[in-house]
């Protein structure tokens, strides 16, 4: 039996010739219901009481580590030399204070977090978001099936709003979307830069209790013990966290009900008139008594809001509420009482300005509270760590960053992640600057410029969410902005009066990174672009016939290419110099979607290339970018599943006598997956709820009316062209599976500027070389591989 009116071009906006016999899986329209019960589940969802707070009190080890640990530092980084009147700490204090309820409490907390990407934080997460509301990815790999996928939510808006228009403005330039990339990019740099730093200083900072309780020990002798604590810390970073997280929540929670109960004890035993901080008028004193010098110490006190990328980067699958809870609960009030404590402390003992911290301790419970603060320390240490795993493997999956090992450490939780190379890039970094600095000041210095370049890049970003995501009002837009770039500008201008003394150190580090991420990119877009416009013509490829000009032999070739549509040329390189070809070819594409996961029922996407005769297919293995592809073992066998799902699926739409152009709308379920998925190659499965799975509706395009038309049992009729399809299919799988996998080298072609020369012939080419081989990211046998070799002129 003929197929009516199923032949479509591979590809929607190509001039490729030939055509392709297309099965696309959709949503079925009377199954909106059903489509709306399964996004719900990667939403919010809401808690019970005690839930919210169990989640409330874990996510204290995860979120706030960071931010709870500078106590032990900021006083000593905002009066760096001496204190002259206590009116200023005072005004530093207040200072503290307005900081802490702008940024952390009303911007981050309250705003910023509820534009996580399914419960993903970071600057990667806010750009994912954007790829999914404007067309700004700048590797143009997207198909329309992609937008159907569960976990693909976008919200849509009128043509003549205001986010219509700021959606249109950004995809007319390409320079646009650059300067976007370059802008999150940037935002990733100076987070791994956090990595480095927030260790050094959290650590450091605590081993310095050593000193205060032992006078005459020398400072190396501090800096020694924090660099062999931050080396066992990074050493333990392969067994991942699994293990011991548990012990994160309690550690931060005694924490800050310790640096609380120390602040209320400093308050009531030394002056409690520093609570008159809490009026804004202390802060302009500040500023008309101190001059330049009270303006370049604002690099010291935004010290006491570092940790806030952290908390983002690190949001993970915490409810919003859950996180709101412990910052409002307990956070915020401990933090402002340790503030409210050392500066009672301080305005009495003006000399101990250096450990604050650790003075202020009552003497008989100094050492437990040493214990916990470099417990604290590490956990905080712990965290950045882990956000930066995580950003970077976003980073990876979006075609950012060259390819490393990515180790998952948890069969639980799916983002506890560690990279090898990144974890002793890290650690060497981190000790140069601990060792290399030895003191607070300078680190801190580098710190608050980092911190303050990540969250104006968050505004950036957040201003776009707003828009496109949010669809605000453009006056709440403006009101966002203008209070957010208020204050971090005046942060980002104190900083950069530290740059000579270490702030320095954060900008070479995103610098380099930067150079390293966009040559990546760059080489990675030029190549697929090349690839793009390079595809081998359909009419070509059906011009060779069946037996594509070569010997058939027995087996079946999956060739690896990055396009998700069209044939690859590397594929006419192959058939051109070899004598034989596979009897099956599969084009296999693995691509990686601006989403956080991609549902395994909805993985993959396969279609069939020209005439059956031909056997050829493609397929499309979809993964969002916290999905590990080296994880999914069963890879090949999933795919072949697939392939031999689309071939049933196919001849029972072969079945259907409408004359209109019909397309099978929606995923399966799991039952009846398996139903139609059996062990002798036969379509048994006998009765399909279409109240389950929306498989079984056959809905004609142009006529939705016909939506009612349901497929009965192939069962009892089968095709006698599938069954000898799958047979032949088995029978090749039996006889071998081969991973043809292109090696391609790219080159600048011979007119090309000097910069593109030095970026892909120097750059970029050594990047390929130092990273992973594509067999080993797919996990591919080395006795099924067979590499083809081809350069490319870009």
């Amino acid at each position: 039996m003929e197929m009516a009116s199923r032949v479509e071009i591979d590809e929607d906006s190509d001039n490729n010739k030939g055509s392709m016999w297309v099965l696309d899986q959709k949503f079925d329209q009377p199954m909106d219901e059903e489509a709306g019960r399964l996004r719900n589940t990667y939403r919010e969802k809401k808690s019970s009481t005690l839930l919210l707070l169990r989640l409330a009190f874990q996510s204290l080890g995860v979120v706030y580590g960071d931010l709870g640990t500078s106590p032990l530092y900021v006083f000593y980084n905002t009066f760096p030399d001496k204190i002259e009147d206590p009116e200023d700490v005072v005004g530093a204090l207040s200072l503290i204070i307005y900081s802490l309820t702008l940024i952390p409490l009303l911007k981050y907390v309250f705003v910023v977090c509820k534009a996580n990407d399914n419960g993903q934080g970071g600057t990667f997460a806010l750009y994912s978001l954007l790829c999914r509301h404007a067309k700004i990815k700048t590797i143009p790999n997207q198909h329309r099936t992609d937008e159907e996928l569960t976990t693909y939510s976008r919200s849509t808006f009128h043509e003549k709003s205001f986010a219509a228009k700021t959606k249109r403005w950004l995809e007319r330039h390409v320079s646009r979307k650059n300067s976007l990339l370059i802008l999150v990019l940037v935002g990733t740099c100076m987070v791994i830069g956090d990595g480095i730093l927030t260790p050094a200083i959290s650590v450091l900072s605590a081993a310095g209790g050593i000193k205060v309780d032992h006078p005459h020990m020398s400072n190396g002798v501090v800096v020694v013990v924090a660099v062999v604590i931050l080396v066992g810390l990074f050493c333990m970073q392969h067994y991942g966290t699994d293990r011991v997280s548990w012990l994160f929540a309690p550690v931060v929670l005694l924490w800050f009900l310790v640096i609380g109960g120390i602040g209320i004890f400093n308050i009531w035993k030394y002056d409690s008139s520093v609570l008159k901080a809490f009026s804004p008028v202390y802060i302009y004193r500040y500023f008309r008594r101190r001059g330049k010098d009270g303006w370049t110490s604002l690099g010291g006190i935004m010290l006491s809001i570092t940790g806030i990328e952290a908390l983002f980067a690190d949001l993970a699958h915490f409810p919003v509420s859950a996180v709101q809870i412990a910052f409002t609960v307990v956070v915020f009030p401990c933090l402002l009482l340790a503030y409210s404590g050392q500066a009672a402390y301080i305005m009495n003992n003006r000399d101990h300005v250096v450990d604050a911290f650790y003075h202020s301790i009552p003497d008989s419970i100094y050492w437990p509270v040493f214990v916990i603060a470099t417990a604290a320390a590490i956990v905080a240490s712990q965290a950045t760590i882990s956000a930066t795993f995580s950003i970077i493997k976003q980073a990876l999956a979006l075609g950012c960053f060259p390819r490393v090992k990515v180790v998952h450490t948890s069969k639980k939780f799916l983002g506890q992640i560690y990279i090898p190379d990144i974890n002793w890039i890290l650690m060497v970094l981190c000790i140069a600057v601990t060792a290399g600095f030895k003191n607070q000041s300078q680190i801190g210095n580098a710190y608050g410029t980092a911190v303050v370049i990540v969250m104006l890049v968050t505004t950036l970003l957040m201003t776009l969410i707003m828009i496109l995501v949010w669809r605000c009002h453009w006056i709440l837009v403006l009101l966002f902005i203008g209070l957010s770039l208020a204050v971090e500008g005046t942060y980002f201008s104190a900083v950069l009066f530290k740059i000579g003394q270490g702030g320095w150190v954060p900008l070479v580090i995103a610098a380099a990174f930067l150079l390293i991420m966009y040559v990546w990119h760059y080489g990675t877009v030029k190549r697929y672009e090349f690839e793009m416009h390079s595809k081998v013509s359909m009419a070509w490829i059906l011009g060779l016939g069946p037996s594509l000009g070569l010997v058939r032999v027995p087996g079946i070739g999956l060739v690896y290419t990055e396009l998700p549509s069209g044939v690859p040329r590397i594929f006419s390189h192959f058939i051109t110099n070899l004598p034989a070809i596979h009897s099956v070819v599969v084009f296999v594409c693995v691509k990686y979607l601006p989403v956080y996961t991609v549902p395994e029922e909805e993985r993959f996407l396969v279609k069939r290339i020209g005439p059956k005769n031909f056997h050829m297919f493609r397929c499309v293995a979809r993964y969002g970018y916290k999905d590990l592809h080296k994880k999914d073992d069963n890879f090949e066998k999933k795919l072949f599943d697939s392939l031999f799902l689309f071939v049933r699926l196919e001849s029972m739409m072969e079945w259907c006598s409408d004359s209109e152009e019909y397309s099978l709308y929606g995923q399966l379920t799991q039952q009846s997956r398996d139903g139609v998925l059996n062990n002798n190659g036969n379509t048994t499965s006998s009765n399909i709820d279409t109240r389950i799975s929306s498989v079984d509706s056959i809905v004609p395009v142009r006529s939705p009316m016909h939506a009612n038309f349901t497929v009965r049992s192939s069962g009892q009729v089968s095709s006698q062209t599938e069954t000898d399809e799958l047979e032949f299919l088995n029978s090749c799988r039996d006889a071998g599976v081969v991973h043809i996998l292109g090696n391609t080298v790219v080159r600048a072609s011979r007119d090309a500027r000097f910069y593109k020369k030095i970026a892909i012939d120097y750059v970029y080419a050594f990047l390929r070389k130092i990273c992973r081989e594509n067999s080993v990211i797919f996990n591919v046998p080395h006795e099924s591989l067979l590499n083809v070799g081809q350069i490319f002129y870009v």
